[in-house]
């Protein structure tokens, strides 16, 4: 009989040999950080840093490159930035600060903008007291804006909206000549549903009989919890909704739908979320999508979280078509 001493560490060895093994073969590989054709940019984040927390944008292209707006959290205000390419960005600089006289908009973020007969129009969120609204302002050059109404332009009114509504994406319809707006309502600490709205002049709203017209789908573990803060882009034949799913409150990734008229049978992609937090600077949770197609690929802006702190990143994807079904 052998000496027990003597065989326990080739046990152990084995055993160690076969727990391993079992990880490796059995144990379920991490979430891909990107599915669907999207890939993140090797050098993210691309702004964020030592400006401190940067969060929820709107962006535009032009023949000069790109303009971002963003929420700028330690500011309490709208920055503007401006790119040659998309992903490296000048520094921020406040354009649209808290008005002190509107008791309502203690705190700015989250704005919407888009350009019609050369002039800018944003609708932005207003914070205070633990309530959000919408207001809007336009202005001829991106920078110096002016507010069209004291007073916000969309308010927290129905059960469903509950205390807040924010995150405005607005279009022009040059047919219906009339402005569109996704906007998300519920709860301040992350709204919980998207709602539609249209206006012939920017600052008297109404609201959707159906709303909300974009429900949590409480079947996909993502996005389980709630839906909002999307980008809504008019194509020839549908519309495109990037849109944040939270699987619960603090955990957030980013889908895509598309509907034949922006208002209900929202088709989602079928790979959603496409984009998810990754290993480092967004490693907490990913939120609020903008894109924009350049004629050759898509630039996917969008912040990601890591602990308590927010930055600006992007994805891309090759080619137009984005992989639904039909």
């Amino acid at each position: 009989m052998k000496n027990i001493k003597s065989i326990t560490p080739k046990i152990t060895g084995r055993i160690i040999a076969i727990l391993s093994f079992t990880f490796v073969f059995f144990n379920p590989c991490p979430a891909q950080e990107t599915v669907s054709g999207w890939v993140k940019y090797e050098h993210n984040p691309v702004l964020g840093g030592s400006f401190g927390t940067i969060f929820d944008i709107s962006v535009l292209r032009g023949s000069d490159g790109y303009r971002m707006w963003s929420s700028w959290r330690p500011e309490k205000s709208i920055a503007l930035s401006t790119s040659k390419d998309g992903l490296k960005w000048t520094d921020p600089v406040s354009v649209l600060k808290p008005n002190p006289e509107n008791k309502w908009e203690s705190d700015l973020n989250r704005p919407g903008v888009i350009i019609k007969e050369n002039l800018y129009h944003m609708w932005y969120t207003g914070q205070a007291d633990g309530k959000s609204w919408i207001g809007y302002a336009t202005s001829p050059d991106g920078k110096t804006w002016k507010r069209m109404s004291k007073t916000p332009v969309l308010s927290a009114e129905l059960p469903w909206e509950k205390t807040s509504v924010m995150c405005p994406s607005v279009i022009w319809d040059e047919q219906s000549r009339v402005y569109k707006m996704w906007y998300s309502g519920g709860e301040q600490y992350e709204p919980d549903a998207i709602g539609y709205a249209t206006s012939k002049d920017g600052i008297n709203w109404k609201k959707e009989a159906a709303n909300p017209v974009f429900r949590n789908d409480p079947a996909n573990p993502w996005e389980k919890a709630k839906v909002t803060a999307c980008q809504v882009i008019k194509e020839k034949n549908n519309y495109l909704m990037f849109y944040i799913g939270f699987r619960d409150v603090d955990y957030a990734q980013i889908g895509v739908a598309k509907s034949t008229d922006g208002i209900r049978q929202w088709e989602r992609h079928p790979e959603n979320p496409i984009i998810r937090p990754g290993n480092g600077w967004d490693s907490s949770a990913v939120y609020k999508p903008y894109a924009i197609y350049d004629g050759k690929q898509w630039l996917l802006w969008y912040n990601g979280r890591k602990d308590g702190k927010e930055q600006i990143g992007v994805a891309l994807h090759k080619g137009r078509n984005l992989g639904f079904k039909k």
